[in-house]
């Protein structure tokens, strides 16, 4: 570069200058055409359903009257594809009315959200007037008040994106609102299930029911926003595959870069955790309970090797925290809280993550609670843009909840009976160890529980590059129990398993029902490219909802598209973003 005439460099300069000019009236003239396009969509609709002869009829509008009319127009092509048409268009007019500025789809789709959040506080404002008697229904309603304030945060975080965005930053950003409003409807779902069956739970289920179908349309709306802006090819939004070369998004710290460049292993700890007093503490909570509340950067926490007996959790105030051990067999979190001993299955778990940015790297999960307690969680993550690299998660039923947002395991082993990678996050698991265990003697085993509620969510379970085996325990007595890809937990469940290696166990159905023809219509099961004997599909289900399919198809659910993949890059951690075998 040193070298180059300057001439040269002037003349790259200049044609960069202009580059970027062509850029912004490209980006003007697009953006015109959207808005143009969006009012003749709508116009076109509204004509269709009244005719042009009535409005032909009606006298001259005022200026305030027109604004309103093409703001009716507007809620009626937002709403359109909505699963509950007269709660938003009655919302949205509303607006409208209230304010006939509000006219643009950018506009309508924050007063949606917004509208949400204030459902969602009154139907909680509702609850609290229950009489909650027994033991378990006032721990249920204690989960339920964290998991509803859990939603009100994200919907929070929903309407300040969209107010803070122009309409090119938005487009890039409909993956982050789409995974914020899927984290809202798992936080519903989940409220709802910690209840005992009865008539309080379904009166629960009932006083939530409208802001859930809010929140669908919710949904529903930024899916549409999506789609037309896809269409007329805004500049920033794409769905071009992702380089695996490294960049680092711009709220990576300089130190951030450099420590991850260098991919060191073990890099510099914050802290160090060591049970024979070696370090800075002897216990993850207490190392946990010292972080900074403020604090900048990424928080690493070395944790040597030992086996540590302590419930974790690291709370949504602990962001951007790497915690690190000696190996997923060395250093090592154990627990045995479970269902059977009353304990509800969303605190069973012996390690919890709610701070998005989390990264773990050889670390070991256990629930010990055995097979004859049920469910027993060794890990709940709710971290947003978590990542976790070769660690093992270690259990029976219940392993490993992936409860909600963006998560990503490379490398790691997990291992259960029933239900054992379960939840509604959009979980992506990358060249794993899939181990299935001994069940007890009148038991089945199911790999894969998903539980996605409404068909817009952006969440499911992928295994990409998996192996999928028997444990020790169960080689020896392997023909004495089916074991199962996957079945519904939820009405639109959706899980996909390709390129990956099933060994012999697996039922040739490979899939199973949860109860009778629930979900076999609405549900999302495929498989792509795998190999092994139980990768056969000839004899598989036959439901609806199951697909063996293309590559085409496949892509949707790889790093990129899937998990919107790019932040992977400032992690450290290994990642596959297209296929393994791209021929």
């Amino acid at each position: 570069m040193a070298f180059q005439d300057f001439d040269q460099i002037s003349e790259r300069r200049r044609a960069e200058r202009q580059r970027k000019l062509r850029k912004r009236i490209a980006l003007g003239v697009i953006s015109t055409v959207v808005l143009v396009g969006l009012i003749a969509a709508a116009a076109f609709l509204v004509v269709q359903k009244s005719g042009t002869s009535n409005d032909k009829a009606q006298p001259s509008p005022s200026k305030q009257t027109k604004q309103l009319s093409h703001g009716e127009k507007m809620v009626k092509m937002v709403c359109n594809s909505t699963d509950y048409k007269d709660k938003c268009e009655n919302t949205l007019n509303k607006a409208v009315r209230s304010n006939p500025q509000l006219s643009q789809p950018k506009d309508l789709l924050k007063v949606a959200i917004a509208a949400t959040l204030e459902e969602v506080k009154k139907a909680y404002s509702q609850t609290t007037n229950f009489k909650f008697n027994s033991p378990e229904e006032k721990a249920a309603f204690e989960d339920c008040a964290t998991l509803i304030q859990d939603a009100k945060d994200e919907l929070a975080s929903s309407v300040s994106e969209v107010a803070d965005n122009d309409l090119k930053t938005l487009a890039s950003r409909t993956g982050d609102l789409n995974n914020w409003l899927s984290a809202v409807m798992s936080y519903h779902e989940t409220c709802i299930d910690g209840f005992p069956d009865g008539k309080l739970k379904t009166d629960i289920e009932k006083t939530f029911q409208s802001a859930k179908e809010f929140t669908s349309n919710c949904l529903a709306i930024v899916s549409e926003v999506a789609s037309f802006l896809s269409t007329f090819q805004i500049p920033g939004f794409s769905q071009r595959q992702l380089s695996e070369k490294k960049h680092f998004p711009n709220w990576i710290t300089h130190e951030d870069r450099r420590m991850l460049k260098a991919n060191d292993e073990k890099p510099t700890p914050n802290v160090t955790v060591a049970k024979d007093g070696s370090g800075n503490f002897k216990t993850i909570n207490e190392a946990l309970k010292a972080m900074p509340e403020k604090y900048e950067g990424r928080y690493v926490i070395y944790v040597k090797e030992g086996t540590y007996d302590e419930t974790v959790i690291v709370t949504k105030k602990m962001t951007n925290v790497t915690m690190y051990g000696d190996g997923s067999q060395k250093s090592i979190i154990t627990g045995s809280k479970n269902f059977v001993d009353g304990v509800r299955t969303f605190q069973t778990a012996t390690f919890a993550v709610l701070g998005d940015g989390f990264i773990g790297k050889a670390m070991g999960f256990r629930n010990t609670a055995g097979p004859e307690k049920h469910q027993a969680v060794a890990a709940r993550v709710q971290a947003d843009r978590s990542a976790f690299v070769n660690c093992r998660f270690e259990g029976y039923q219940d392993t490993l909840y992936v409860q909600t947002h963006r998560q990503f395991y490379r490398s790691c082993v997990v291992s259960g009976t029933i239900d054992f990678i379960f939840g509604d996050a959009a979980a992506l698991f990358q060249n794993c160890l899939i181990f299935v265990r001994k069940p007890l003697a009148n038991q089945q085993n199911i790999v894969t529980a998903q539980g996605r509620i409404d068909q817009r969510e952006s969440t499911g379970i992928v295994l990409q590059s998996c192996q999928i085996k028997p444990d020790v325990d169960l080689v020896p007595v392997k023909s004495e129990f089916k074991n199962y890809l996957g079945r519904p937990w939820k009405e639109y469940s959706r899980t996909i398993i390709m390129e990956s290696t099933i060994e012999d166990i697996i039922h040739p159905d490979g899939f199973l029902p949860w109860q009778g023809e629930f979900a076999l219509k609405t549900l999302y099961y495929a498989e792509y490219n795998n190999k092994g004997p139980g990768s056969k599909v000839n004899a598989r289900v036959k439901w609806p909802g199951y697909k063996v399919i293309n590559k085409q198809e496949a892509y949707k659910y790889t790093v990129g598209p899937f998990l919107q993949g790019s932040w992977l890059n400032s992690t450290g951690v290994p990642v596959k973003f297209g296929f393994y075998n791209d021929t």
